[in-house]
C-alpha cells in the first residue's frame, strides 16, 4: 500500500488523478490523505468523485472514502477491464479530466473500449476538448494506441451539459522523442461563442491580430448552437511540422474580451519565441505518457508546479527517472528513462 500526502506539490486534484491512473496501470493500491488541501474547497468535488468512480469501474477496484468532500481515499485495483463506459460528472465539472484519469489504463487494456463522458468540455483550469483532440491525442497515436474523440455538444461553466465520445484501441506505448518543433505550417485563432454577443468574438480576434500579427484569414468565429448555457472560448492552434499546440483562454463575466485574448496570445507568444515543441499544458500530459512508455525526451519551457507534481507522483508507482536539463533560461530538455 502506497501512502500519499495530497497536500504536497500543487496541492490540487492532479496528484489524485495521476495516482489513480498509475494505480490502475501498475496494480498498486494507495491511500491518500489531505486531498486537495491546497484549494479553497478541499476534498473531493463532483468531478474528482466522478474520476474516482470511473477509475474504480475500469479497475474493478475496492474503494473507501469515495464521497463528496472526503479528504481521505483508499483505492485497491483488481485488474483493468476494457468495455463500454458512460461517465457523467453531473455538474459543469470537467469531463476531460475524468477521461485523463482512466485513459492511461485503457491504453494498455486487453481489448478495445468506448467511452461517453458528460459534463464540462471547455473549463478553466482543465484541458478543453480542442486541446485533447488536436494536441494530445495525436501524440498518443504516434506512440502506438489508436484513440479517437468526437464532440457531441459543448459544455461550458456553469451550465455544463456537454458530451463527447472516445474510442480506444490499445497497444504498447513506444518511447517518443520530440526535440524539434519544425516549421510552423498553420495558425488558427478561433473564438467560440454560445449565447454570447458576436462583438465579444470580434474584439478577441482583433486583439490576437494586434498582439501576434496573425492575418484576418487566420482568425475565425465559430458560433455554437447546441449548448446548455452561455460560453466563450478563444483557442489558438499552432500546427508545426512535428507537433500541434493549442492555447486557450475563457471568457468570464466582468472580464474584457481584449484581456481574455491577451492571456492566450501571451502564452502563445512565449511558446513561439522559445522555439520549443512542447508548451506547459502538453508537458504535463506528455510526462505521464513517457513514464508509462519507460522512455522518451522532449524540449519544453521551464517546468511549472503541475509538471513537478507529476514527477513527484511517479516516484510512488514507477521505477523511472526524469531528468531536467536547462539548455537556456527559456528551454528545458526532459529525458525519461
Amino acid at each position: 500500500m502506497v501512502h500519499i500526502d495530497g497536500s504536497k506539490g500543487e496541492g490540487g486534484g492532479q496528484v489524485l488523478r495521476t495516482s489513480l491512473a498509475l494505480s490502475l496501470v501498475t496494480g498498486t493500491p494507495f491511500q491518500m490523505v489531505d486531498i486537495r488541501a491546497g484549494r479553497s474547497k478541499p476534498g473531493l468535488l463532483r468531478q474528482h468523485l466522478t474520476a474516482v468512480k470511473a477509475a474504480a469501474a475500469v479497475g474493478r477496484a475496492e474503494v473507501s472514502g469515495a464521497e463528496l468532500h472526503s479528504r481521505e481515499l483508499t483505492f485497491r485495483p483488481r485488474g483493468i477491464q476494457p468495455g463500454d463506459y458512460h461517465f457523467a460528472v453531473g455538474t459543469a465539472g470537467s469531463s476531460t479530466l475524468v477521461l485523463q484519469t482512466v485513459l492511461p489504463a485503457l491504453l494498455s487494456a486487453s481489448g478495445p473500449s468506448t467511452l461517453v463522458l458528460e459534463g464540462g468540455t471547455h473549463n478553466p483550469a482543465a484541458p478543453p476538448f480542442d486541446f485533447l483532440s488536436r494536441a494530445y491525442l495525436p501524440l498518443v497515436r504516434r506512440m502506438g494506441p489508436q484513440v479517437e474523440a468526437s464532440l457531441d455538444r459543448p459544455g461550458f461553466f456553469p451550465a455544463g451539459g456537454g458530451r463527447f465520445r472516445v474510442s480506444v484501441r490499445p497497444a504498447p506505448l513506444s518511447p517518443l522523442h520530440l526535440l524539434e518543433r519544425g516549421e510552423v505550417r498553420r495558425r488558427q485563432a478561433t473564438a467560440l461563442i454560445a449565447q454570447v454577443p458576436y462583438d465579444v468574438a470580434r474584439r478577441e480576434l482583433e486583439t490576437v491580430g494586434r498582439v501576434l500579427g496573425w492575418e484576418e484569414s487566420e482568425r475565425r468565429v465559430e458560433e455554437l448552437k447546441r449548448s446548455a448555457g452561455p460560453g466563450n472560448v478563444l483557442s489558438l492552434e499552432i500546427e508545426s511540422e512535428h507537433v500541434t499546440e493549442v492555447f486557450t483562454a475563457f471568457g468570464e463575466r466582468g472580464v474584457r474580451a481584449e484581456d481574455v485574448a491577451r492571456a492566450a496570445a501571451e502564452e502563445a507568444r512565449v511558446y513561439l519565441e522559445a522555439g520549443v515543441p512542447v508548451g506547459h499544458h502538453l508537458c504535463d500530459q506528455l510526462l505521464l505518457l513517457l513514464a508509462l512508455a519507460r522512455g522518451g525526451s522532449f524540449r519544453t519551457l521551464p517546468l511549472d508546479g503541475h509538471a513537478l507534481t507529476q514527477v513527484e507522483t511517479f516516484a510512488h508507482f514507477l521505477d523511472v527517472k526524469v531528468s531536467v536539463e536547462e539548455l537556456d533560461p527559456r528551454v528545458r530538455l526532459i529525458t525519461v528513462g
